[in-house]
């Protein structure tokens, strides 16, 4: 057992307590639109990542199409089948991840671009069935918050939102 008494008569673990507890205080004057903002923003970069890749200027790029082509497989049931129209599959991918997670920094059309990326989520978790813990949940619960609490006021949603109030 820990005797050892602070100068002011406080067990140690007693003074570690008390500062644990301003330091938790402290959060409450953080604004809520600085997480809402960093959840957008975590949730955009490994979109955005993926969808930089599969351009090759304004065109698809060849490695996508073969990708969707040859590669991506939807786990269903124990049973695999092929990506359906993949080459319109592709493109909607690639388009998807490029402009989703702009809107979503953005804070534009927040939780429709959240609700995009939640179904691709589902769709990439059928592809790609091994990656749920690291990958899939993660985002799913980023983007389910997003979509439940709303992007912030650090958002174009909320700018404009004031602006219409406006007499």
């Amino acid at each position: 057992m820990n005797t050892s008494i602070h100068p002011a008569g406080r067990s140690a673990g007693q003074t570690l307590m008390r500062l644990i507890d301003a330091s938790a205080r402290g959060f409450q004057y953080l604004p809520n639109s600085l997480p809402a903002l960093l959840l957008r923003i975590a949730v955009a970069i490994p979109f955005w990542r993926s969808g930089i890749t599969k351009w090759d200027g304004l065109q698809l790029s060849p490695g996508a199409r073969w990708l969707f082509e040859h590669d991506f497989q939807l786990h269903l049931l124990g049973n695999t089948y092929p990506m359906p129209l993949p080459v319109l599959s592709a493109y909607l991918a690639a388009m998807g991840e490029i402009l989703l997670p702009i809107l979503l920094v953005l804070g534009l059309g927040t939780r429709f671009a959240a609700l995009g990326l939640l179904l691709m989520t589902v769709v990439i978790q059928l592809t790609i069935p091994d990656a749920w813990s690291t990958h899939h949940l993660p985002w799913a619960a980023m983007l389910l918050a997003i979509m439940t609490w709303g992007p912030g006021r650090a958002s174009l949603d909320h700018a404009l939102a004031r602006w219409y109030r406006r007499p």
